[in-house]
């Protein structure tokens, strides 16, 4: 077997006592420092730091780059201008996901797509097999680590680490070069938890410094370091869809709920016919969020049954330590997929009883600034 992937922060959080690290898609990263639901109080109530170190960076530019990002994804990159970032998908033609990711606009004719790391490799190839124009396309993942400071008190903790003109970034803002206790940052405000928060991209070479440095000026704020465990629970408390589970290349962006990243009047894109056919002909499934009546967890992979007939399954799903409910998407017959429906979840054979709610299941509170989408 190949020895697991380390990011350049593995020396620094394998030094914490308690850390327990995980295989998670070939990186060894951790899945939990002092419990998972500590970890997901702290970002609920003050702020945690993930090392998301493992997610790829593909760098696109040339003249034709707006063209062809254009082409290849599903939202209107001609949007954005320099600073600002947008959520988007890449599509087959059959209307699949290949993934899902962050566009970046650096500079015009320049650009940075952030993706998913078990995809990167995939991603890149899909992204050469389609070029054309004055485009070039790099892999700068090994150039790139990544942190991200989640939670209420964020902004307050990049107030004593950072320049002022971070805290005016807008969600889905960046600012590059910036000065983060001494560190060259470029700094976003995305995240993928359901709270305010900002992603540092830094070399990695400074990475340990950065982590340090934040985990310094957060102490006295109740910063914590965070893991998977909690990054997991998080992102589905704000429904925030995981590729492989909520959505892959047998799921289209509109069974998943990402309709609103289609853009339909921005020209031709990968994938935009077969969207359209859905559309017109009527979606066949639906991911929708469920609420368990009765005890247990639903689990990804479990058969959902309405009137003793099996109508889909569980995607993603948690004890949720917020609500203090059992939660969870499911991928469903999207005939039976109106809110307040009754459904049983088959977990372990016995059928328990669930119903269908509206999502997200947690919204942090209006007087908190907008956040992002994923880390």
């Amino acid at each position: 077997m190949s020895p697991l992937r380390r990011t350049p922060l593995y020396p620094v959080y394998s030094s914490y006592p308690s850390v327990r690290c995980i295989d998670f898609g070939g990186w060894e990263l951790p899945v939990q420092y002092y419990g998972m639901l500590r970890e997901h109080d702290a970002v609920r109530r003050q702020a945690g730091l993930f090392d998301v170190s493992h997610m790829g960076e593909l760098l696109v530019t040339g003249e034709g780059a707006l063209a062809f990002l254009q082409r290849i994804t599903t939202n209107d990159v001609s949007r954005l201008t320099d600073g600002r970032a947008q959520y988007s998908i890449l599509c087959a033609p059959d209307g699949g996901v290949v993934d899902d990711l962050i566009v970046y606009r650096l500079a015009s004719g320049k650009y940075m797509l952030v993706v998913n790391s078990a995809n990167a490799a995939k991603d890149f190839e899909w992204l050469q097999r389609h070029r054309f124009g004055d485009v070039r396309i790099d892999d700068i993942s090994e150039d790139v680590a990544l942190l991200a400071l989640q939670g209420p008190a964020a902004a307050g903790i990049m107030s004593e680490a950072a320049s002022s003109a971070v805290l005016s970034l807008p969600a889905f803002h960046f600012a590059s070069d910036v000065n983060v206790s001494g560190t060259r940052t470029l700094v976003s405000r995305t995240g993928y938890t359901g709270e305010d928060g900002f992603e540092l991209f830094v070399s990695p070479a400074e990475a340990p410094k950065l982590w340090n440095d934040l985990m310094r000026a957060g102490e006295r704020r109740g910063l914590i370091p965070a893991g998977l465990g909690a990054r997991d629970t998080l992102r589905l408390e704000a429904r925030l869809p995981l590729y492989g589970q909520d959505m892959s290349e047998d799921v289209s962006p509109l069974e998943a709920g990402l309709g609103s990243f289609v853009k339909w009047d921005k020209g031709e894109f990968i994938g935009k016919e077969a969207l359209l056919a859905q559309r017109s002909a009527g979606l066949p499934r639906k991911l929708v969020g469920i609420r368990m009546i009765g005890r247990g967890i639903p689990r990804s992979g479990y058969a959902v049954y309405a009137s003793g007939k099996r109508i889909g399954a569980i995607t993603s799903g948690t004890q949720s330590p917020t609500l203090k409910q059992n939660i969870g998407l499911a991928l469903l017959d999207a005939n039976v997929a109106e809110v307040g429906t009754e459904l049983q979840v088959d977990i372990r054979g016995k059928f328990v009883a669930a119903q269908i709610v509206k999502t997200p299941f947690y919204r942090r509170t209006a007087e908190s600034t907008e956040g992002g989408k994923r880390s």
